[in-house]
């Protein structure tokens, strides 16, 4: 990537504790939006969790940093059966689901918040193996009762999280390249959450997704002209 500035937006709290711990970054410093901290050639930005964060920061971001590429690296819960514990997705378009306007046409709402991620800038083959696909988002975890729509009858969704649908729209009005790469935690069915009640398994299998995403990053960034 050469010059160019690169910000890497990380979002839920876990996440960003596991960044430091793998990163070890001499200084931090606190901005009136969150954590950030240089490993050259990169600068880190803790997010924040939840739409509102993402979105703020993700602004917050291009106006002071003006970045050529923004990359959220980040985590998310998969739909038991359409995908594997492990899976790094590379978002390919995002929909924020959890909308419900009763005024008009609920349709055109939820349109007006999904985001095509461009990405023919990415170099062929991709360096890492990734799943492309879409990943929804909503200010909640995944409600089991959810699932049979989200996946069969409306989106055909394999995963979602809390943010990439705000910081892919907020990325894509300003004209940011935008890589979004997010493992899978755990698992939810229609019976329920793996992690469910048991956060102690997410914080552990959130510093094994976020390892294995800060030592993939490099490559990636080499390959991306």
């Amino acid at each position: 990537m050469g010059d160019q500035r690169i910000i890497v937006l990380i979002s839920a709290n876990s996440e960003w504790q596991a960044v430091k711990e793998i990163l070890s970054p001499a200084e931090i410093v606190s901005t009136p939006m969150g954590e950030t901290f240089d490993v050259q050639p990169l600068t880190y930005f803790h997010g924040g969790w939840g739409k509102i964060s993402a979105a703020a920061t993700t602004q917050y971001v291009i106006d002071h940093f003006q970045p050529d590429l923004l990359v959220n690296l980040g985590t998310c819960g998969g739909f038991e059966g359409r995908i594997a514990r492990g899976t790094v997705i590379l978002v390919t378009k995002t929909i924020v689901y959890d909308i419900s306007e009763q005024m008009s046409d609920p349709d055109d709402a939820i349109a007006h918040y999904s985001t095509e991620l461009d990405l023919s800038w990415l170099p062929v083959p991709l360096p890492h193996p990734v799943q492309r696909g879409l990943l929804v988002s909503a200010d909640r975890d995944i409600v089991p009762a959810d699932i049979p729509g989200l996946v069969q009858k409306k989106y055909g969704a394999v995963a979602a999280d809390w943010e990439s649908g705000a910081i892919a729209w907020v990325a894509k009005r300003n004209g940011i390249r935008c890589l979004i790469l997010r493992g899978v935690t755990d698992l939810v069915s229609i019976e329920g959450g793996e992690a469910y009640g048991n956060i102690g398994l997410f914080h552990e299998n959130t510093k094994s997704v976020m390892k294995i995403l800060i030592d993939q990053l490099p490559v990636w960034l080499v390959r991306i002209k």
